[in-house]
């Protein structure tokens, strides 16, 4: 880990990837480590079922996505519709998204992430995802000019999250209504058919932009890489 830099955020609390033990079957996908073409590799926090992933992969065959879901039931029914779509540039992955992040991503590889539709945490809003010291790790694995999107139903949520974003993340951000017509997931079809409101939050990262885990790899147990 970096340390005596002056950090880019306000996030005084550290995250400690070193930690975290690897998931259970842990297999690092090909696209990570033999991209020479330099495919945009993209991140899905919370796949669900695979709507949105199957729909991403099927209109953008120039970009990679790794799809993460952690409930069996739920990957398993995505796994299915994968496998029947036969899409090559998408790995479906059945683990913890923070433990597997950490093992997985090298640092400045993601051109985008999406975390859509969160549980939203109301009970303990630490484990929002802006409210996470997770987040900064996060940060440190996203290319300059990468983007985050995050999309939920849950104003006080997207109010908190553009909140962070901009005072503790300090990242450009612009929130968004999201349009009554789109369908990205199963909750968002549910959602916008019931009136209400989506919220979605673009931020980016800016070039300079720096954490404690720029040079960090979990190969060297901590030590910059």
């Amino acid at each position: 880990m970096t340390e005596n830099i002056e950090l880019t955020h306000q996030k005084l609390r550290a995250f400690q990837p070193q930690k975290l033990s690897a998931p259970r079957g842990f297999i690092i996908p090909k696209i990570i480590n033999e991209n020479k073409d330099d495919i945009p590799l993209v991140l899905e926090i919370g796949a669900g079922k695979g709507k949105h992933a199957l729909s991403f992969v099927a209109q953008s065959p120039d970009k990679h996505l790794i799809a993460i879901e952690r409930t069996r039931n739920k990957f398993e029914a995505f796994a299915k519709l994968a496998a029947l779509q036969g899409s090559t540039n998408l790995d479906a992955i059945h683990a913890d998204a923070i433990a597997w992040t950490v093992h997985a991503i090298q640092p400045n590889s993601l051109a985008k992430i999406f975390i859509l539709y969160p549980n939203p945490e109301q009970h303990n809003p630490n484990q929002q995802w802006l409210n996470m010291p997770f987040f900064e790790f996060l940060l440190s694995r996203l290319q300059v000019g990468g983007e985050v999107v995050l999309v939920t139903n849950i104003e006080a949520y997207m109010d908190n999250a553009e909140q962070q974003a901009t005072k503790v993340w300090c990242l450009p951000n612009t929130r968004y209504k999201v349009a009554a017509d789109s369908q990205r997931t199963h909750f968002e079809v549910k959602y916008l058919a019931r009136g209400e409101t989506c919220w979605e939050l673009s931020m980016f990262k800016p070039k300079g932009y720096k954490t404690r885990f720029d040079g960090w790899s979990i190969e060297n147990t901590g030590e910059e890489k």
